[in-house]
């Protein structure tokens, strides 16, 4: 994939792919039987659009970043090095019936779910014809079943378990996904959510997006043990690991995960250990190489989750020149979104009446 030293982490710009991380890529889900059986049934398409998905975000990210260079907005939330947790498991479920409920780091999902990237740009701008009509950054559309974010800590878990408890009741086949920071896990919300979930085994997906740092607050610093591989044991319900920057391995545990959800024996909780490549947001991205040791960022900068997958995609035998044409054709649809976006900013902005429809009151 292209790198762009304006924008990317230093630790892409020069990327190299280290062939025993290619290699160490291939051989994740080898040791799972079932696991495997799910890898081995993904055709070229499917493993292509996985890619797709992967660049679509970074992309979007880089978009936003240019932004805030340009004063166009004066911050983002961004999801670099996080690709993988994000699209893997929303390409593993059924697209047409279930819901995702991300965080806004999660903002790849609402592209992988049917929203168009102009669409998430003009969130960002506030336009009018962004989904909240210029109201809220956050952004979602439950016409593409895609949970708008909530900015309090730990919130998100609890509406999921309503939706997911809703479809139980409804007999829908429905199944609900909603991902968790390591520092979210601590908030009551989450604990209730969980516990909910499990007692009326309810087919939500929970992964644990463990970002190594909560803000500026190391796993280390607030919990004991500092994995989540084992969080699901508090609960009594189902759950595994997954390689948080290994698309494939993402995507074989949630759709195992959405099978037994769908077979009534959900919850499942998910660990995904990954890495943000930069700060909480792009106010802070200096902060965090001051606050966090560099040793971090040099060992999850060699596990680019977008270059490790384009090296074994190779190697699986698909041509380059298809994953280059890949790479094109999304540059391309951001590019022309980069466009969209603008052009709404400028003819599309909310008139001051319309801040007091489409809201509740007393």
């Amino acid at each position: 994939m292209r790198r762009f030293p304006a924008f990317d982490p230093p630790e892409y710009v020069n990327w190299v792919p280290d062939p025993a991380l290619v290699e160490e890529f291939g051989r994740v889900w080898a040791a799972d039987p079932a696991r495997r059986a799910v890898v081995d049934a993904l055709a070229e398409l499917g493993l292509l659009e996985l890619y797709a998905g992967m660049v679509r975000t970074r992309l979007h990210d880089v978009a936003l970043k240019r932004w805030v260079r340009q004063g166009v907005i004066s911050k983002a939330w961004l999801g670099t090095g996080e690709e993988a947790t994000t699209v893997g498991p929303v390409h593993a479920l059924d697209r047409a019936l279930d819901v995702v409920a991300p965080m806004i780091r999660n903002a790849g999902a609402c592209c992988e779910m049917g929203m168009t990237v102009a669409t998430m740009l003009c969130g960002y701008l506030g336009t009018d014809d962004a989904p909240s009509r210029g109201r809220d950054g956050h952004v979602g559309d439950l016409a593409h079943r895609v949970l708008q974010p909530i900015s309090n800590i730990g919130n998100m878990p609890p509406v999921a378990v309503g939706i997911a408890l809703a479809a139980k009741i409804r007999r829908e086949g429905r199944v609900v996904l909603t991902w968790i920071g390591d520092g979210s896990v601590n908030a009551g919300p989450t604990h209730e959510a969980l516990n909910l979930a499990a007692v009326q085994r309810l087919p939500v997906i929970f992964i644990i997006q463990n970002n190594q740092v909560a803000l500026g607050t190391p796993v280390a610093a607030h919990r004991r043990p500092e994995t989540f591989r084992e969080l699901h044991k508090a609960y009594g319900c189902a759950g595994w690991s997954f390689d948080g920057n290994n698309v494939v391995d993402a995507y074989a545990a949630t759709r195992m995960a959405a099978e037994r959800c769908r077979a009534g024996d959900g919850p499942v909780l998910l660990d995904a250990e990954t890495f943000r490549m930069g700060g909480h947001a792009t106010h802070d991205e200096q902060e965090a190489r001051v606050v966090l040791p560099p040793e971090l960022f040099a060992y999850w900068g060699k596990r680019d989750p977008i270059g490790l997958y384009e090296e074994w995609l190779k190697r699986r035998g698909i041509a380059a020149a298809r994953i280059e044409e890949v790479e094109r054709r999304v540059s391309e649809e951001v590019d022309h979104a980069v466009e969209q976006a603008l052009e709404s900013r400028r003819t599309r902005a909310p008139q001051p009446e319309s801040a007091v429809e489409d809201v509740y009151a007393e």
